[in-house]
């Protein structure tokens, strides 16, 4: 075997310092590591240290995002570079290097600001809008210091748990600052899925038990326990940005939707969406749009008043709270696009051929001292039981119960419903009649609730087709309120049409 000098590195050290000293072989110099690095996976230079390895990997970051604001794609496409391209490639310098918390959460307010320029929301947007998986409207977008924190918790217990028993005790520390520390959050990772076992599995709203099989900490494997870990560092980064958000009046009032369902914008969506309905979905959910009533919070002027009514004008009063508004017929405008979607799925339900099949029974939730009752209906829902079922539609009877609800208050107009039709639905059973009695709602910015779920699927619009209905409902919901948004100030006789 022969030594190749210009493969080789050399590193003198005396009384703790590096000198530079150089060693030649036949005559051929061998470099110094100060003037050529050592890749091994990782950089290493004559410091020993990752300090300056830290500072070019910031400086790669900034270096990348710049590129790809430069080149002039749509925002959305450089979002996607960013998710696929620039943070996998973050995330390995993350893994080799010992780069400190604060450093990292440097890295993700550099990301987050190009990120909203992007997304065409403003500074002032949340980072949890951009990151959380837990908020009810939810972009496939992951946080820098969420990733970091899985990273350094996956590298931890590799090297705790690996076959290897050299590795196992090489003790090797993994250092990340001051700030976090990988062992303590997996000490608390832990602590929490051994309390999980005690209490069980939780039923979430208004599931049955047990619903949810999940994996048990103290029956799980060694590759099940790592992943366990992972997941629960996950939702204790998703917790914090919940008892932060509750604190946020505007950004953080989703966390009151209560009967809203959630809505996940895949990349699939957000290719379909024109930048202006993109940056209205995001910027109404959290209410950041220019609002008379935030141009003032923000000292951008001084009158909140609505240009129709006079009154105080926030978004929920331009969108569904306006009296001239309602007078002339925009909110009837955005309910009758929003029913015509849910009339055409029935229709093309009620015109497909029926199959015979099993019953279908529905378990009803009562309330303390009140008698359920057992409801069954064929398989293929309320639309199977029949074949000459005819719809009909106006302001009292048929499926006139998609009333666009603020989405702060859906579970008040679920309410206000039920009690509204109680006469209609006794009148109706006493000519004996055989009547099923369903509220809905679909909120002004494109968020259904789970009565709409519930409903469609006693009725017969299951799998598929009643996600591609869900989908258009939103769709219409929000495609209608944008227009009412940027029609706020105009006479709405001259542009309804």
């Amino acid at each position: 075997m022969k030594v190749k000098p210009s493969k080789s590195r050399s590193l003198v050290i005396k009384n703790g310092k590096v000198k530079e000293v150089r060693f030649k072989i036949e005559g051929e110099a061998i470099p110094i590591v100060s003037e050529k690095p050592v890749n091994l996976g990782k950089f290493f230079n004559d410091t020993l240290t990752d300090r300056q390895n830290v500072k070019e990997t910031c400086r790669q970051l900034d270096e990348w995002m710049k590129t790809v604001d430069k080149s002039g794609l749509p925002g959305k496409y450089k979002a996607l570079i960013y998710q696929h391209g620039i943070l996998p490639r973050l995330l390995w310098s993350l893994l080799v290097y010992e780069v400190p918390m604060s450093t990292v959460e440097g890295m993700e307010t550099t990301a987050s600001r190009y990120l909203r320029r992007w997304l065409g929301v403003p500074r002032s947007f949340s980072s949890i809008g951009l990151y959380s998986s837990g908020t009810k409207l939810q972009l496939p977008l992951k946080s820098i210091t969420e990733e970091f924190k899985v990273t350094k918790v996956r590298q931890h217990l590799m090297l705790q748990n690996s076959k290897d028993e050299k590795v196992r005790t090489a003790k090797v520390d993994i250092r990340t600052g001051r700030k976090w520390s990988e062992k303590e959050t997996i000490q608390e990772a832990e602590s929490r899925l051994r309390h999980s076992d005690i209490v069980g599995r939780l039923a979430i709203g208004k599931q049955g038990l047990d619903v949810t099989p999940t994996a048990r900490w103290g029956t799980a494997s060694v590759e099940e326990r790592r992943s366990l870990v992972q997941r629960e560092v996950c939702a204790m980064e998703e917790d914090s940005r919940m008892v932060k958000a509750v604190g946020m009046k505007k950004q953080g009032s989703w966390v009151n939707w209560e009967n809203a369902r959630q809505v996940k914008l895949g990349w699939n969506n957000i290719w379909k969406m024109e930048p202006f309905r993109l940056q209205f979905k995001l910027k109404s959910v959290y209410d950041v749009l220019p609002s008379p009533t935030n141009l003032v919070t923000w000292g951008m002027t001084d009158d909140p008043k609505c240009v129709l009514c006079g009154k105080p004008a926030n978004l929920e009063h331009i969108l569904s709270a306006c009296s001239e508004a309602l007078k002339d017929g925009r909110y009837t405008w955005r309910h009758d696009r929003v029913l015509a979607s849910i009339a055409d799925t029935l229709e093309k339900g009620i015109k497909k051929p029926k199959k015979k099949a099993e019953s279908l029974r529905f378990v009803n939730f009562v309330k303390e001292g009140e008698k359920g009752h057992k409801v069954r209906v064929e398989g293929s829902g309320l639309l199977g039981t029949a074949t000459d079922w005819q719809m009909r539609t106006d302001n009292y009877y048929g499926i006139n119960s998609a009333m666009h609800a603020w989405e702060d208050r859906m579970e008040d107009a679920y309410e206000r419903k039920n009690l509204k039709y109680q006469d209609l639905l006794k009148d109706c059973q006493q000519n004996g009649w055989k009547v099923w009695f369903y509220a809905v709602e679909v909120g002004c910015r494109g968020f259904v609730g789970q009565s709409m779920w519930r409903a469609l699927r006693a009725i017969g619009i299951t799998g598929a087709e009643r996600r591609r209905l869900i989908g258009s409902l939103c769709r219409e919901a929000e495609s209608a309120s944008m227009w009412l948004w940027r029609r706020r100030a105009d006479k709405w006789k001259d542009n309804k049409h």
